[in-house]
């Protein structure tokens, strides 16, 4: 397993990297870590290996194509997951979610402290999911989505998933 948290290691930098430089974390990153994880977790154990893979791949793809439905994170953000979830498993992948979106509140709160903007920006927020409830319709929330607060999302995950990582094995 050590091997494999190298390689999603590697495959995080590099999409740190790339997420910082350019708000996009390309295809050509993770597709590959989608479909090399249960290969290689499939020769290491069999078919238990590569059901270990594509449980994690699956979950960390879903649960993150919901967040993309409702504007939160980027398309590449979802397969950077499912890709992250090929290598660690369900359970990792579980852990390394909700420790991201801790992380990512945590950062949003400093950027809107940082700026001055936290109760303008909370009153919208209200404004749009009362909208919701009372129009029942998604409108109002996607309407108000340009004006969303936007920072690379890698910088949420990879504390997120060093804290899944020492969570977890330490």
């Amino acid at each position: 397993m050590a091997v494999a948290y190298g390689l999603c290691a590697v495959y995080l930098i590099t999409a740190f990297l790339t997420d910082l430089r350019s708000m996009k974390i390309p295809n050509a990153l993770t597709v590959p870590a989608m479909l090399l994880g249960p290969v290689y977790h499939g020769i290491l154990d069999g078919w238990e290996g590569m059901f270990f893979s594509l449980k994690g791949l699956g979950a960390g793809f879903l649960i993150l194509l919901i967040m993309y439905f409702i504007g939160a994170v980027g398309a590449g953000d979802v397969k950077l997951f499912g890709g992250i979830g090929a290598w660690t498993g369900l359970w990792f992948t579980l852990h390394a979610i909700m420790y991201s979106v801790l992380c990512a509140g945590v950062v949003g709160l400093i950027i809107l402290l940082w700026r001055r903007e936290t109760m303008k920006r909370i009153r919208k927020v209200v404004g749009s999911i009362a909208g919701v409830f009372i129009l029942k319709s998604g409108l109002p929330w996607r309407n108000n989505q340009e004006e969303h607060l936007r920072f690379p999302f890698m910088i949420a995950v990879l504390p997120g998933v060093i804290s899944t990582y020492i969570v977890l094995h330490m």
